[in-house]
């Protein structure tokens, strides 16, 4: 799964890809070579899962994913 957030435009992140198996490698694939970082959390993928692409993720959703933009934010500084 792939989520994306645009502070200007956005009331939380979204939903931008999803899949599994083939489509799931390609969203991998794609983020690496790209230099995106990737962070693997199985509990919030299965929170998730059931969103459609485009989707805002639930409030229920906020911490867990507010963690993962703070490490990927970390991360884009190193």
């Amino acid at each position: 799964m792939a989520l994306g957030y645009d502070r200007g435009g956005d009331a939380a992140p979204r939903v931008l890809a999803k899949g599994g198996g083939d489509v799931a490698q390609n969203i991998l694939d794609l983020a690496s070579q790209h230099s995106i970082p990737i962070e693997r959390d199985p509990d919030l993928l299965q929170c998730l899962q059931p969103l459609a692409n485009g989707a805002e993720i639930p409030i229920a959703a906020y911490e867990a994913v507010a963690r993962i933009l703070a490490f990927l934010y970390q991360k884009n500084r190193a």
